[in-house]
């Protein structure tokens, strides 16, 4: 059949073993009138993910750690692509616990894989804390989060108040951290002291996991207790991973790698993996025989192909990988497609970064926005500090969350890579038109209805409504100060008419005929005329002078022949702008070819 075959291409070439909810045997003697599971919007929990939920199988990724074996592991992916979920199943695997919990396992994958992994389930101590909601305004608010969350952490923990082999004076710090009562310096040797604690009552070193280890120090970036949140991260973290003999094995997830941040300094033993790397690229969002199969299951294959254009793409090492959240949603919601996960968070460090975008990255965002590939380096090593001083790792920075996927990469002599980046998807492209052209062009309210009035007065070719929709938008939100360079002109103007995308590809200092045009905009159907437009600036110009620069940009315009590109293609109907700036002044001058 159809679906199998497609099984066998997806899979073969990489000799890996997908994990899926069911097999197609089991799948086809279903009774298709059967009631069908839901699906696990936000669950994080993995027991009542798998009993209660239709559940896409990541159990291998136990048996990949295994074999790997590294003493830490990280695992750097965008937000809701599975992290939570994933630590909560390893928690529950390898977890002591007095019932017996291998019961969430025997049906999974994993049990098929033979006792080499399954003596391990249900033989460590575990200690389990997730940042994912540690996200405060100030210093006070998150260490008091933190508190709470150790206080519960100890709390799953209560059998070493009367444990024998504890000592006295470990007995009253655990005490401390129970009551609340613990220091900030206290705080920071909790999970080095709780480690050493497990192994003596146990006689076995614990796991450590820590989820989301970086929303803390995001918003400690945003919210301007940056260095409190470092110091403290440092300490906390050096207690638990480097040099603890108390320690099986640690693993942390979280969206950036950083490692110039010195929390894990002389770490040694700390293994990366990001999506760059091929070490676990399928245990992250869903494959396509993931997907194939939930399709399948809620008989809703006919929107295979919309839920590829609106949700692949992503690639994680040379894993082509599906946003999970999103399909899910989208299957749940009736196969309606919108940008579902786009709307789960927030990310304050894009705007920052791109409120001082350089020319340069400004030209290659709206490229991308034509589904053009760029040319960027990635930095793996990305520092938040940094980024607003960088702002070339803005590239970097839009690939570890999910807003960019790499192409072709080649690793350079400084342990970063050259990078061939672009948007993944549909969902990511309405994020860029909407989120990152909003930060770009700080367009708020007014601002929006302005930029849809020049994107009708585009459709209609009327150009007066242009002139006075473009002419409200600089004299309601643009500094007279602000206003000079046509650079500055040319990318505000290419920001407004990005918004009419869907009926023209926009390019920008492109060549054609005899020079390089400044903008064009090339209709997707031959019905919408063709647009050329060349920008000059000037300060301190009155009326007549005015006009008469827009009537050299406009004989700019046929006297390089800019129009020679959309002629070769078959567009007979072209308008040519010659627009014209002095401070918040302008003035346009046409001609139809």
């Amino acid at each position: 059949m159809l679906y199998f075959r497609l099984f066998v291409c997806y899979n073969e070439p990489n000799k890996k073993e997908g994990g899926v909810h069911m097999n197609k045997d089991s799948y086809h003697k279903e009774d298709v009138s059967k009631e069908k599971k839901p699906l696990p919007i936000g669950i994080s929990d993995y027991i009542r993910a798998q009993a209660e939920y239709y559940y896409v199988d990541k159990t291998l990724l136990i048996k990949e750690f295994l074999d790997q074996k590294s003493l830490v592991s990280l695992f750097t992916r965008p937000r809701r692509f599975g992290k939570t979920l994933n630590m909560d199943m390893l928690r529950v695997f390898f977890e002591k616990s007095t019932e017996d919990t291998s019961i969430y396992f025997t049906d999974k994958i994993i049990w098929k894989c033979g006792e080499k992994y399954t003596k391990h389930q249900g033989k460590y101590p575990v200690i389990f804390l997730t940042f994912k909601d540690v996200k405060f305004d100030s210093w006070e608010a998150t260490i008091d989060k933190i508190r709470v969350l150790l206080q519960a952490e100890f709390g799953r923990h209560r059998e070493l108040m009367n444990s024998e082999n504890i000592a006295e004076y470990e007995k009253q710090y655990f005490f401390k951290i129970m009551n609340g009562t613990a220091t900030e310096v206290e705080l920071t040797s909790a999970l080095e002291i709780l480690s050493r604690m497990l192994a003596e009552h146990h006689g076995k070193a614990p796991i450590i996991i820590i989820d989301e280890y970086d929303t803390p120090i995001q918003e400690g970036y945003s919210r301007n207790f940056y260095k409190k949140i470092i110091g403290f991260m440092r300490n906390f973290f050096s207690g638990a991973f480097k040099d603890n003999k108390n320690l099986s094995y640690g693993f942390l997830t979280g969206i950036l790698r950083i490692a110039q941040e010195s929390i894990f300094s002389g770490l040694n033993n700390l293994v990366v993996n990001s999506v760059l790397d091929n070490a676990y690229s399928n245990f992250f969002g869903f494959t396509y025989p993931e997907v194939y199969e939930m399709l399948e299951y809620y008989n809703v294959t006919d929107k295979e192909k919309e839920l590829k254009e609106w949700y692949d793409g992503y690639i994680f090492g040379s894993e082509e990988i599906y946003n999970p959240w999103s399909v899910i949603s989208y299957i749940a919601k009736g196969c309606i497609p919108q940008a579902y996960w786009v709307n789960t968070g927030k990310n304050e460090i894009l705007g920052d970064v791109l409120s001082i975008a350089t020319e340069d990255i400004t030209q290659k965002l709206y490229a991308l926005l034509q589904g053009e590939c760029v040319i960027a380096r990635i930095d793996q090593n990305v520092v938040y500090k940094l980024l607003s001083e960088e702002p070339e790792n803005i590239y970097s920075l839009l690939l570890v969350t999910g807003y960019l996927k790499v192409l072709k990469k080649e690793l350079q002599a400084d342990g970063s890579y050259l990078c061939e980046v672009s948007i993944p998807n549909k969902e990511i492209a309405a994020v860029y038109k909407n989120e990152i052209l909003s930060h770009l062009l700080q367009i708020g309210a007014i601002k929006r209805t302005t930029a849809n009035k020049i994107a009708e007065s585009i459709y209609t070719n009327d150009l007066g409504k242009m002139q006075d929709a473009i002419t409200e938008y600089i004299d309601k939100t643009i500094s007279f100060y602000d206003a000079g360079t046509e650079g500055f002109y040319h990318g505000l103007l290419l920001g407004l008419v990005s918004l009419t995308d869907t009926q023209y590809k926009i390019k920008s200092n492109r060549e054609s005929g005899d020079g390089r045009y400044d903008i064009s905009l090339i209709p997707r159907n031959k019905k919408y005329s063709g647009i050329i437009i060349e920008l000059k600036s000037k300060g301190g110009l009155n009326e007549a002078e005015l006009e008469k620069l827009s009537e050299t940009a406009l004989k700019q315009i046929n006297s390089n022949r800019y129009s020679t590109e959309m002629e070769k293609d078959g567009i007979i109907n072209i308008l040519k702008m010659g627009i014209a700036f002095s401070g918040k002044k302008m003035k346009i001058k046409t001609q139809t070819f």
